[in-house]
């Protein structure tokens, strides 16, 4: 079984119309999250390779470690302020043309990122890569709402976050061999070809994209009437009233609680997304050994958060989850900074991952659940920009 099956598999003593509305999340999850899923894969690569780039970019340009550090954190500048309009004008004019246009214009900045000479070309088009992605992730999550019932959203969010370790997981060989073995073809340095390639899949899933996904339930072709019935009886008792004004989240001191407690969990992934290569690669390992060894704390983590998150689900339970994976994740970033030998901060290094990770699908199952579909319109693209400031902060 799938698990975007498991995430919708009915509970025990459940009532018929709750097994009519498992049924449908089923249906939906197994249509909508693979394609979300290798959406965000690609739009956290392209957001995090330029660690791999620096290996040998930054020697190439000049680039000090100090002016990396910074200079990619500009991205989330751009992304943090963009991140509240852009789910605002999702809702509004639907996601599936809002999404599409997020895709398609991120992968062409990233595209541009190859073309850089310069410490001001590189700042640049940092901050406009922000912009143009700004919106993706919580307007993905803001979606999913649409859809998930509160009962099924940890699993079904873990399904589609469960993009943030296998992007690196997986992408860190890939993005390791394309540095090695296409440096000086055709005259061009191998980060080069490494930022172009990995842009450009993003442009191609952001035209599928506009002719794939639905904007809700009412327009999806693949639902008979009676599963469009029964999840919006499910979805619209535990919403309640949407009271229009989605800006009155702004006010909202629970925003800034959960903002404050995503910058916690998500510090750690940027320190590793954009340090690790050079971390590895300074035990004295070469550009193939240090992309596989990279993506060993990922792996960890992507089973991590495939465990915690039905723990979540089963126990009905979200904020000691979030909290115990918090202080694993701090816990082992903490022990790294310490470790005497390469093994000993590599374990460190995966206790880290898998506890900043493991932690994403529980706190955004409590943060949806908490804000309810109104205030979640403006403040899960709120809450989600505070806890980006780390991007920009941590490195």
């Amino acid at each position: 079984m799938s698990d975007a099956a498991v995430a919708a598999a009915p509970k025990p003593g459940a009532t018929r119309e709750a097994l009519d509305a498992d049924r449908v999340v089923a249906k939906v999850a197994r249509r909508l999250v693979p394609f979300l899923v290798t959406g965000f894969i690609v739009a956290y690569r392209d957001r995090v390779h330029i660690g791999f780039a620096a290996l040998t970019m930054n020697g190439e340009l000049g680039f000090t470690p100090e002016f990396f550090g910074w200079g990619a954190g500009v991205f989330f500048i751009g992304y943090c302020l963009f991140e509240a309009p852009s789910n605002y004008i999702m809702h509004r004019v639907g996601a599936r043309i809002w999404i599409a246009r997020i895709m398609v214009s991120w992968g062409l900045v990233s595209a541009l990122t190859a073309f850089i000479w310069n410490e001001a070309s590189f700042v640049v088009l940092r901050l406009l890569l922000g912009v143009m992605e700004a919106g993706f992730a919580p307007g993905v999550i803001l979606y999913l709402t649409y859809w998930i019932p509160a009962a099924q959203r940890a699993r079904v969010l873990a399904s589609f976050l469960i993009a943030v370790p296998l992007a690196s997981a997986i992408g860190s060989p890939i993005s390791g061999f394309i540095l090695a073995s296409l440096n000086g073809v055709g005259g061009i340095s191998g980060w080069r070809w490494l930022v172009l390639m990995e842009a450009l899949p993003s442009i191609i899933l952001g035209v599928v994209c506009f002719f794939y996904l639905p904007d809700g339930p009412q327009s999806a072709k693949w639902l008979t009437s009676g599963e469009k019935a029964s999840l919006r009886a499910v979805l619209e008792r535990e919403a309640g009233r949407d009271h229009g004004d989605h800006w009155r989240a702004l006010k909202d001191v629970r925003i800034l609680i959960l903002g404050v407690a995503y910058f916690g969990i998500v510090i750690a992934l940027y320190g590793l997304s954009f340090w690790l290569p050079q971390i590895i690669k300074a035990f004295g390992f070469g550009v193939i050994a240090t992309s596989l060894l990279a993506s060993i704390p990922y792996m960890c983590a992507a089973l991590a958060m495939w465990a915690w998150s039905r723990s979540s689900d089963w126990r009905r339970e979200t904020v000691g989850h979030t909290a115990l994976a918090g202080v694993v994740g701090a816990m082992g970033l903490a022990c790294a900074a310490y470790a005497p030998t390469p093994l000993l901060s590599m374990i460190a290094l995966s206790v880290a991952a898998v506890g900043a990770i493991a932690a994403l699908p529980t706190f955004w199952r409590f943060t949806t659940l908490a804000l309810g579909t109104g205030d979640a319109v403006v403040g899960v693209a709120v809450i989600n920009s505070i806890g980006n400031i780390s991007g920009f902060a941590g490195p």
